[in-house]
């Protein structure tokens, strides 16, 4: 259509006709009706068919922006990265008050009056209750992005280029800090991948700890049995019963030993050391302490080949020393006022080897200095910590891992279905956290967390969805999202000391290692639809969680009651299950906790 003709149908035009060319001008604008509906579809070529493409890819560009707002590409990936969510933030607002604007108009809409009612009531119920899904979808759509939102920091710029690295070191500058600022890149982390597989187990691998120099990693598994890896060759250099009777949760290589001493510890509340020949042969298992419960972590202390200590479900620490005749020493009997709490994990100060912390069955970490533990003064407490949302909490919180940074500083500790959490470990007691990260799943498993990178630059975590979350420390922000599990829970997570890499394991019966040769950082594709998922199942989860509790306790006292004959008469027969040399202690005891069929897969 013409210029001219558009105007013809212009309404002021009606001012200009002449009497008497009323008619005409009516003819008129029925032929040109026609034309301006004939304009919506005109055929390719037409101005009207040019004009509508641009129309159209403004109205697509949308959501590919929010597509790239998880994506990290290119050089400039991360300032890009920042920009689009602003941008995908903006829009976001935008969409919002479109959401409010049509909830409203169909509030305003909705019929009112007995009349109208009474000839279409059926019809309006329905479209009311449809309507009011809706709304309820979109507030619990708009709560979870805000959720996600909260608590988050901008990503910094990287603080490591690959190409003038590369040119320093080939010059001789900076050469010795070459490998540790190449572990704590963001670019190598968005980089890891799946490198292969480790089978030799035959059950949950629950354990995974690398030598100090890095060479050898030793593995442990519900099938009782312990494998120390050649791992980059990918074979079993050496395999050993373990002399426990359930389920192995933690196998170490104690340092300074020449890697021939591995200390263990298990479901059966045994504390064993192994002693490894140079002829790939293990000479024999040694019990060194007895808890009343399952024993979960041992905590080693960096520079000692002889001392390390061990947590229970009994609440009690024992202080490991193999140079004494009796080796175990019980620390501390861990307290909340009267009420004895059962530990899950325990972790020793890397630059102040005194001080440990603790957690377990409550919302609280706790740290002990091994100098002035008295029990009667704040149950031996140096200080607490807790999430101050937690601390009036009745949900049952419990702390399942909880690791020092390289240095001391800080303090990570992983809570049952709920996050993760930073703490200042120089804080006074009774501090909140720093930083808290979130979007895993930790409910089916006692669960790892760890730090990533030499100088704790990146917080590790498994999850109930399979998955492994990389966050970067300060940021809070998901750098890298991994599956990691086909069984479905990953739970142990062990960077590689001096290279970028690290080994993960879950119910799966393998041990997977990882390392940053992808050609393409990640893209993240995936991860808020899983991270809106776990938050969904975890609210779902709590709102049930009476019942669980209840479950469970009903579980624990059939077991009791089904193990005490048992137990019992292995009391009555003698030194049952112990065939090799043993160390007793008076704070030992001689109860197992179940057998074999007590499995790690099991919460706790």
């Amino acid at each position: 259509m013409s210029d001219t003709e558009g105007q013809s149908s212009i309404p002021n035009g009606a001012d200009e006709t002449e009497p008497g060319e009323g008619d005409a001008s009516a003819a008129r604008d029925a032929q040109s009706a026609p034309e301006s509906v004939n304009l919506s579809s005109a055929p390719e070529g037409s101005e009207g068919a040019q004009d509508r493409p641009m129309a159209d890819s403004s109205q697509k560009q949308g959501p590919g922006e929010e597509e790239d707002t998880d994506s990290m590409d290119g050089s400039g990936l991360y300032s890009l990265t920042e920009d689009g969510e602003r941008e995908s933030e903006g829009g976001g607002q935008t969409e919002r008050g479109k959401d409010e604007g049509r909830r409203s108009a169909r509030k305003r809409n909705r019929p009112s009056g007995g009349a109208t009612r009474l000839s279409s009531s059926s019809d309006d119920d329905d479209e009311d209750e449809e309507e009011d899904e809706e709304d309820n979808v979109e507030e619990d759509e708009e709560a979870m992005e805000a959720w996600l939102g909260s608590d988050l920091r901008d990503l910094t710029r990287p603080s490591w280029c690959a190409v003038p690295s590369l040119r320093a070191r080939e010059i001789g500058h900076s050469s010795l800090q070459f490998v540790r600022k190449v572990c704590g890149a963001r670019g190598l982390v968005q980089r890891l991948e799946l490198q292969g597989r480790l089978e030799r187990h035959t059950g949950c691998v629950n354990t995974l700890h690398f030598n100090p120099s890095g060479t050898r990693l030793a593995s442990g598994s519900d099938d009782l049995r312990v494998v120390i890896w050649d791992w980059a060759r990918k074979r079993a250099e050496l395999e050993f019963d373990s002399g426990h009777k359930s389920n192995v949760f933690q196998a170490k290589f104690l340092p300074h030993s020449g890697d021939s001493t591995l200390a263990m510890c298990a479901r059966d509340g045994q504390i064993r050391v192994a002693e490894l020949s140079a002829t790939q042969c293990c000479k024999n298992t040694k019990r060194v302490a007895q808890h009343k419960g399952a024993a979960h972590k041992l905590a080693l202390e960096p520079d000692s080949p002889c001392s390390f200590l061990s947590a229970g479900e009994d609440a009690v620490v024992f202080g490991i020393d193999l140079r004494l005749d009796r080796p175990a020493n019980k620390l501390v009997v861990v307290k909340e006022g009267e009420k004895k709490v059962g530990l899950y994990t325990i972790y020793v100060n890397p630059a102040n080897t005194h001080h440990f912390a603790v957690g377990g069955r409550d919302q609280y970490v706790r740290i002990y200095d091994q100098r002035k533990i008295n029990e009667s003064d704040n149950n031996g407490v140096l200080k607490k910590f807790c999430p101050s949302h937690l601390v009036p909490s009745e949900s049952k919180t419990n702390i399942t891992c909880l690791v020092y940074s390289h240095d001391g500083t800080e303090l990570l500790a992983s809570y049952n279905d709920e996050d993760i959490y930073l703490f200042d470990s120089s804080h006074s007691d009774g501090a909140d956290f720093r930083r808290r990260y979130k979007g895993h799943r930790n409910n089916a498993t006692v669960k790892g967390v760890n730090f990533y990178g030499p100088c704790s630059e990146f917080v590790v975590s498994g999850s109930d969805c399979g998955h492994i979350y990389l966050w970067d420390k300060n940021s809070a922000r998901v750098v890298q999202f991994m599956e990691g599990d086909r069984g479905g829970v990953v739970n142990c997570l062990e960077p590689h000391p001096h290279l970028p890499g690290l080994a993960t394991s879950g119910l799966d019966h393998d041990v997977k290692l990882w390392a940053p040769t992808a050609e393409n950082p990640t893209t993240l594709k995936g991860l808020k639809d899983v991270m809106k998922k776990n938050k969904r199942e975890r609210d779902e989860d709590s709102v049930r969680h009476g019942d669980q509790y209840d479950t469970q306790l009903l579980w624990f006292l059939m077991r009791h009651m089904r193990n005490r004959r048992p137990q019992r008469t292995r009391r009555g027969e003698g030194a049952e299950g112990d065939t090799d040399e043993s160390w007793s202690s008076p704070d030992s005891s001689d109860e197992e906790d179940g057998g074999p069929d007590h499995v790690q897969c099991m919460s706790s």
